[in-house]
């Protein structure tokens, strides 16, 4: 099979283009062709606002050079992973005018909520989900804190509702989770044309047995990552504990500060992903706090295959890739104490510890690995030619 995989990546790596990276190498180990189209947002910061403002409703160049590399050899598919801000949905067209399927993962949710989270002011806010202009969302700016950004980004989703575009030019949707996967029917993407399909971690990195005496976050430091809870939590637990941080992003200085007042507290930075899962292998327990939804959380999964268990946020996909009791604990979202206190209960419990991340490596073993997700997307591709 031939596939065109489209792509416009962040500024900060992150798990989307994880996810990317691990499918293309297992379609190439299996024999297949992947060709890469990648757009960058460092070129963002080369363009005027508004050469940005035109991209992000209706890219010509995309549209031009995906027609081109369509006509220059023949594809069996286009999957796109992320449109948005310069690659836009014109894309899409480019694809159907060639008469190339097109599949769509959804990994944020971007279609439905001008800035992608589902969050606003420190909390979860569903306003703009069904609605077929996202005016609040403009009003508060919450693209980027920016009306005008906003107003953008609710043009390129209110133009493309009412073409059509989401429901005609999309072949099949593939959503992360059955969470997720309402979330978008609820918004308006016919259910018929979103399957669900988690990702996976290849080439499988093993499972670690020989823990330390250390608690591990790793991800973006955003205000909705949680990161204001798990410094606070650290301040309420009842035994002392190293907590290591690694990542990188708008709350970093706030990090930093806490690592010289909080005792226990240890900032890494970024850190290249096979030294991630050395400390992801090597930990007791790896904590997700995140105040949103998360479209899946792939460093839970990551997590799983090295044996460790996870403490997550009580909430959206989380709920349902953290089995609790079995892979790992939930607390209320934003509750320091209550994720101190299910630490603490966890630590002083070293049988179930080890038991959760033997538990947790099953999950992965049955859920997660590249030849179950390889036979998944096969039905997802077939299902389309």
């Amino acid at each position: 099979m031939d596939i065109l995989s489209v792509h416009n990546s962040y500024k900060i790596r992150g798990g989307e283009d994880e996810s990317r990276d691990a499918e293309e190498y297992l379609l190439k180990r299996m024999g297949h062709v992947v060709q890469r189209y990648e757009e960058t947002n460092f070129r963002v910061d080369k363009l005027n606002l508004l050469d940005t403002a035109c991209r992000t409703i209706w890219s010509v160049e995309a549209y031009q050079t995906v027609i081109a590399k369509l006509t220059e050899k023949k594809h069996d598919i286009m999957h796109v992973q992320n449109f948005f801000p310069l690659l836009s949905p014109s894309i899409y067209y480019a694809a159907k005018a060639k008469k190339i399927p097109v599949v769509q993962t959804l990994r944020n949710y971007r279609l439905l909520c001008p800035n992608a989270l589902f969050f606003k002011n420190g909390k979860i806010c569903e306003d703009c989900i069904s609605k077929p202009l996202p005016l609040p969302g403009v009003m508060n700016g919450c693209y980027r804190g920016d009306r005008l950004a906003t107003g953008v980004v609710a043009t390129m989703l209110t133009l493309h509702r009412v073409l059509g575009t989401w429901t005609e030019m999309v072949d099949i949707y593939i959503a992360l989770t059955n969470f997720a996967r309402q979330k978008f029917i609820e918004g308006g993407i016919p259910a018929d044309k979103i399957v669900v399909k988690p990702n996976f971690v290849y080439p499988d990195p093993g499972k670690q047995d020989d823990k330390e005496d250390y608690v591990l976050y790793v991800g973006r430091l955003s205000a909705e990552k949680g990161i204001d809870t798990l410094l606070a939590a650290w301040q309420c637990l009842g035994k002392h504990i190293k907590l290591k941080i690694v990542g990188e992003g708008p709350l970093q200085d706030q990090v930093i500060e806490a690592s010289e007042k909080i005792a226990g507290v240890d900032w890494l930075g970024p850190k290249p992903l096979p030294e991630v899962y050395a400390l992801m292998g090597k930990a007791k327990v790896l904590i997700l706090p995140s105040k949103w939804y998360e479209s899946f959380g792939r460093v839970v999964i990551e997590a799983y295959a090295k044996g460790t268990p996870v403490i997550a946020s009580g909430i959206g996909a989380m709920e349902e890739i953290v089995e609790h009791g079995r892979t790992g604990l939930h607390f209320r979202p934003g509750d320091s104490q209550d994720l101190a206190d299910q630490l603490d209960e966890l630590l002083s419990d070293p049988a179930k510890l080890v038991e959760m991340g033997q538990e947790a490596r099953l999950e992965f073993e049955a859920k997660y690995t590249a030849e179950v997700n390889y036979k998944q997307l096969m039905q997802v591709y077939q299902s389309v030619l």
